[in-house]
């Protein structure tokens, strides 16, 4: 016996359904409850938000970074647009790194620009372009305030027992923040190429 199926009954699967609407899973700054998690949902809550901070933080260095990547000129043009891009690229894993943990966490990350804007401590740069130790000027003071982050989330962490928190504060953004932090420094120590005799 063959089933009689009419046009207008069938479900077209080829066409988008790109206009989807539904209400958030999980808010902003809530953490899962019952996570298999050894760490209560209080503290768990609280390295999130610091977390997230760190991660506002780390997403404003990120971009200022292929900023001036993008922007940099004068005779060290070369070594600092390489060397910029491989910040960013560093800083992409680690903003990476920090979400993942937020996640782990049962929290929610922080994620959009205009979001990061309003939470980050990083002060904002101009649209334009400026001259190269400026640049390099706001990326240290953006280091400082990150490694500053970095401390006070370990601090933190350390007396709530969260040593995954602490190891990816010291470890994984702490470290390699100090590192280009001295690398990009360097660039504003004034030393000739040639000593005059």
């Amino acid at each position: 016996m063959a089933i009689s199926i009419k046009k207008s009954e069938v479900k077209d699967l080829t066409t988008p359904h790109w206009h989807a609407k539904a209400r958030e899973i999980q808010k902003y700054g809530e953490v899962t409850k019952d996570l298999p998690h050894p760490l209560d949902e209080k503290v768990r809550a609280e390295m999130v938000g610091k977390l997230n901070q760190l991660l506002a933080d780390s997403i404003a260095i990120r971009d200022m970074y292929k900023k001036h990547h993008w922007q940099v000129g004068g005779p060290t043009f070369y070594q600092l647009h390489l060397l910029f891009d491989k910040h960013f690229e560093e800083q992409v894993d680690m903003v990476d790194t920090i979400a993942e943990r937020i996640q782990l966490l049962g929290g929610v990350t922080i994620a959009m620009g205009g979001d990061v804007a309003e939470v980050t401590q990083v002060p904002r740069p101009p649209r334009g372009k400026e001259e190269v130790p400026v640049q390099i000027s706001r990326l240290l003071e953006a280091h400082k305030i990150i490694i500053k982050g970095c401390l006070d989330l370990s601090e933190a962490a350390d007396k709530a027992g969260d040593q995954g928190t602490n190891d990816l504060a010291v470890s994984d953004i702490l470290r390699p923040n100090e590192l280009q932090s001295w690398f990009i420094g360097q660039h504003l120590i004034e030393m000739p190429l040639v000593i005059p005799e």
